[in-house]
C-alpha cells in the first residue's frame, strides 16, 4: 500500500496596498517565499498591472469595515502585511479628515478584524514622521513627536498595536522606512515622492519644484532594500513586537538629489524654488537595530538606484498630475499645489 505524502500548506498572507509601489515589491517577495497572497487596494494610487502574477487581487478599501470582515473570514489570514496608506506627509495639513479616515480607522478596521480571526502576525509600515523635529540621526529609543496628521496617524496605529498585543496577544512588526523610491512608484502624484516629481518633470522637460531653499535633508532609499526584508520579517523571532528603522544611510539635500536626478537623466539642471513648506528640515535615520537583527544594510546608493527608476520611467512614460480634489483646509496652502 503508497504511503500518500500530505502537501504543505501554503501561508496565507493579506497585503493591504499590494497595488501600490512598495506594496506589489513586498508581493513580489512573498510569493517568492511560497506565501499564497491575497492583494486589497482601492486602486486610488496604485495600479492592477503593478499586482504580480500569482496574487488574488481584491479591489476595496480598508475603510470599508463590512467589506473587510467578509475577507477576513473567507481567506483566515495567518498574517498581515499593512501598507495601504495616503502618505502625502504634506498635504496631510490640509486633509486631516481624508487622512485619518484612511491613515488611522482604516488600520483599526484591519487590527479588529485580525483579532477576530487569529491572525498570528501584523506588519505595519509606519513612518519616520513619527520622530518629527528629533536629533538625528534619528533612533526607534527616541519618544516620537510628530507633526503632522499623517505622522500622528502612523503613530496612533503603531500605539494601538502595542495595546492589541497586551490585551488579545497578536505579534506586531513596526518598520518604520523613509523616501522610499524606485521602480512601480506613482511619479504622476506632485503632492509626494520627490524622486519621482523630479524624473516625471525632465520627462516633460519642466523645471523641478523645489519647496524653499533646498537646503532639506533626507536619506532617499530604494526599494531592493527594504522590500524583502519587511516581507521575511514574519520568520524571524527576533523581529516579533520590535520596531524597525529601515531605509538608506546617507543623507542629501533636496538641491543634491535634483542634482544627481538631471546628472542621469543626462540634461542640464532647471529648477523653480516656491516658498518654504511647513516640514521637518533634516530627518533621517539610524539604522544599527535593522542590520543586527537582520543581517541587512543597504545596497544600492543613490546615483545607482535612480539610474534603475528612470530606466523604468522611461519606458512606463510620463504621467499627467492629478489635482486633488478634497482639499479640506485651503488656509496656507502651498500655492502650487492650489492647480
Amino acid at each position: 500500500m503508497k504511503k500518500t505524502t500530505k502537501k504543505a500548506q501554503k501561508i496565507r498572507s493579506l497585503v493591504t496596498g499590494g497595488a501600490g509601489f512598495i506594496g506589489s515589491h513586498i508581493v513580489d517577495e512573498l510569493l517568492a517565499l511560497g506565501h499564497e497572497v491575497v492583494v486589497l487596494d482601492d486602486l486610488s494610487g496604485g495600479f492592477k498591472e503593478n499586482v504580480p502574477k500569482g496574487a488574488i487581487f481584491v479591489k476595496g478599501s480598508i475603510t470599508d469595515h463590512s467589506l473587510i470582515n467578509k475577507l477576513f473570514k473567507k481567506y483566515t489570514f495567518e498574517n498581515v502585511y499593512h501598507l495601504a496608506a495616503y502618505a502625502a506627509e504634506g498635504l496631510s495639513h490640509f486633509i486631516k479628515r481624508f487622512n485619518y479616515e484612511n491613515n488611522l480607522i482604516g488600520s483599526i478596521n484591519l487590527i479588529n478584524a485580525s483579532v477576530n480571526t487569529g491572525v498570528k502576525k501584523f506588519v505595519f509600515t509606519s513612518s519616520i514622521a513619527v520622530y518629527g523635529h528629533n536629533q538625528v540621526p534619528m533612533k526607534e529609543d527616541l519618544v516620537p513627536q510628530p507633526e503632522d496628521p499623517y505622522g500622528i496617524s502612523k503613530y496612533a496605529v503603531e500605539l494601538q498595536l502595542v495595546a492589541t498585543k497586551k490585551m488579545f496577544g497578536m505579534d506586531y512588526i513596526i518598520f518604520r522606512p523613509h523616501n522610499v523610491y524606485g521602480e512601480r512608484q506613482n511619479i504622476g502624484d506632485k503632492y509626494r515622492n520627490v524622486i519621482g516629481i523630479f524624473i516625471n518633470k525632465i520627462m516633460q522637460e519642466e523645471e523641478l519644484p523645489i519647496f524653499g531653499d533646498g537646503e532639506q535633508k533626507r536619506a532617499f532609499t530604494h526599494i531592493a532594500d527594504v522590500a524583502g526584508i519587511i516581507a521575511q520579517s514574519i520568520h524571524n523571532p527576533q523581529a516579533l513586537n520590535q520596531v524597525f528603522n529601515i531605509g538608506a544611510d546617507i543623507p542629501y539635500t533636496v538641491n543634491q538629489l535634483a542634482e544627481i536626478v538631471a546628472g542621469v537623466c543626462g540634461v542640464s539642471l532647471k529648477k523653480t524654488h516656491h516658498p518654504a513648506r511647513n516640514e521637518v528640515h533634516i530627518a533621517y535615520s539610524d539604522h544599527s537595530k535593522v542590520a543586527s537583527v537582520f543581517n541587512h544594510k543597504p545596497k544600492v546608493d543613490l546615483k545607482e538606484g535612480v539610474t534603475r527608476m528612470v530606466g523604468w520611467a522611461k519606458k512606463a512614460g510620463a504621467k499627467k498630475s492629478k489635482k486633488f480634489k478634497n482639499i479640506e483646509i485651503l488656509k496656507n496652502l502651498p500655492p502650487s499645489w492650489l492647480n
